[in-house]
C-alpha cells in the first residue's frame, strides 16, 4: 500500500475515534493552493473540515494602502515599485494596472533590490517600494532598507504593509464567530519565526498546531498529527516540516527585523485593525519611511457591497458562500482581494473546484 493510501486510512481511523466534527484551518496561502491542487479535501473523511485563513498577504492589504500608492503617483509624480501580484488588487476606484494606464508610474519588480536599483539609476525620481508580505519576505526588505541608509540613497523609500502571522492568529481565536480545533501552520513563515512564535496558541488557548510542508504527503501527515493531538487531548505546537524549520527559527533574520523595524498596529483587509501586527521602519530609518516623508490627501471607500472576503479570511465562510463568487467576482474581474492572488482562497476555489 502506498504512503498516501496509508496516511488516508490512518486519518480516517483517527477521525472515527474522535467521533465529532473537527475544523482545521490552514493559515498559509501556499497550503491552500496545494490542498486544492492535490484534491486533499476529497481525501479526508466526513467530519474533518479544512478552512482557509488569512495567509495571503495580497488579500489582506487594505483598500487605503492601495489608494495611498495611487495618490502618491498622482500627487508626487514618483515611482511605485511592487510585486506583480499586487497589480490587480482593487482600491477604492481602481487597481495599479488601471492607474498605470492613466499615467501613474507603477512598475512591478521581482525583489526590493530591483526597486533600490531604480532609485540609484533614476536619482531625479522619488521611488517607493510597496513592501508587502509576511515574515518570510520582510527580512529581505529590512536588508535593502539598511543598504539604502548605508549607501545614502536619499530618493528611496518603503511603504510598509508587512504583516505578522501570530497576532492575526490571536485575533482569530478571540473572534467568537471563528470555530477552529487546530491550525496547519505555515512552513515558509516558520523558517523565520520557528515554532516558538505560536506557542501561545497551545499555552493560552489550548489549541494544537502543526507546522507543515507543502507536498500532499506532508500536509496529510500534518493533519494526522493534529488529529492525534485532538484525540489525546493534547495542545502542542509540533513541527512536521523538520527538514526546514527549527524551534528557534532563523535568529539572524529575527535580529535584522528587530534592528530595522518596529511593531505597529496594522489594518488587515476584511478583518480590521490588529494590534502590533505590522512592521514600520524604526526611528533610525525614518527618512526612508514613505508614510512619514509624504503627506497625501485622498479618501478611501469601504469594501464593495456584498463582498465576503472578510468572512472568508476569518474562516467564517467559504468562497462559495459569497453571493458575488463566480457570478460577478472572477480572477479576470476581481471584486475582492481574495480573488486576485493565486494564493487567495477565492481564486483557489474558482480554479480547482469547478
Amino acid at each position: 500500500m502506498s504512503e498516501g493510501r496509508l496516511l488516508r486510512e490512518y486519518v480516517k481511523r483517527l477521525a472515527q475515534r474522535i467521533g465529532r466534527p473537527v475544523r482545521l484551518m490552514e493559515v498559509c496561502g501556499t497550503h491552500t493552493v496545494s490542498i486544492f491542487r492535490h484534491g486533499i479535501r476529497a481525501m479526508l473523511p466526513e467530519g474533518v473540515d479544512l478552512l482557509s485563513g488569512p495567509g495571503c498577504p495580497v488579500c489582506v492589504t487594505s483598500i487605503e494602502d492601495i489608494d495611498w500608492a495611487i495618490a502618491f503617483c498622482k500627487q508626487v509624480g514618483g515611482v511605485i515599485a511592487t510585486f506583480g501580484d499586487m497589480m490587480k488588487v482593487p482600491g477604492s476606484d481602481m487597481n495599479f494596472f488601471q492607474a498605470r494606464a492613466e499615467g501613474a508610474d507603477i512598475r512591478f519588480v521581482y525583489s526590493p533590490v530591483d526597486a533600490l536599483n531604480i532609485a540609484v539609476e533614476e536619482p531625479d525620481k522619488e521611488v517607493v517600494f510597496f513592501a508587502t508580505g509576511f515574515e518570510t519576505t520582510s527580512p529581505t526588505v529590512a536588508a535593502v532598507l539598511k543598504r539604502a541608509l548605508d549607501e545614502r540613497v536619499g530618493n528611496f523609500y518603503i511603504y510598509s504593509v508587512h504583516k505578522l502571522v501570530p497576532p492575526a492568529l490571536k485575533a482569530l481565536v478571540e473572534d467568537k464567530e471563528v470555530r477552529v480545533d487546530g491550525f496547519i501552520l505555515p512552513g515558509h513563515v516558520s523558517t523565520i519565526i520557528g515554532s516558538r512564535g505560536y506557542e501561545f496558541l497551545a499555552r493560552q488557548y489550548k489549541l494544537p498546531g502543526v507546522i507543515t510542508g507543502f507536498s500532499p504527503e506532508e500536509i496529510m501527515q500534518g493533519i494526522a498529527m493534529l488529529l492525534e493531538q485532538i484525540l489525546q487531548g493534547r495542545a502542542e505546537i509540533e513541527i512536521q516540516y523538520k527538514k526546514v524549520v527549527r524551534p528557534e527559527g532563523n535568529p539572524q533574520a529575527l535580529r535584522l527585523l528587530e534592528d530595522v523595524f518596529t511593531l505597529a498596529d496594522s489594518y488587515w483587509r476584511g478583518i480590521g485593525m490588529i494590534p502590533q501586527s505590522g512592521l514600520e521602519p524604526a526611528e533610525q530609518y525614518s527618512e526612508h519611511d514613505a508614510k512619514q516623508a509624504f503627506r497625501l490627501e485622498f479618501t478611501s471607500k469601504p469594501e464593495p457591497r456584498g463582498c465576503s472576503c472578510g468572512e472568508v479570511l476569518r474562516g467564517v465562510k467559504k468562497p462559495t458562500d459569497c453571493p458575488l463568487f463566480r457570478k460577478v467576482c472572477t480572477p479576470e474581474r476581481p471584486v475582492g482581494a481574495c480573488m486576485v492572488s493565486t494564493e487567495g482562497s477565492c481564486a483557489a476555489y474558482y480554479k480547482y473546484s469547478y
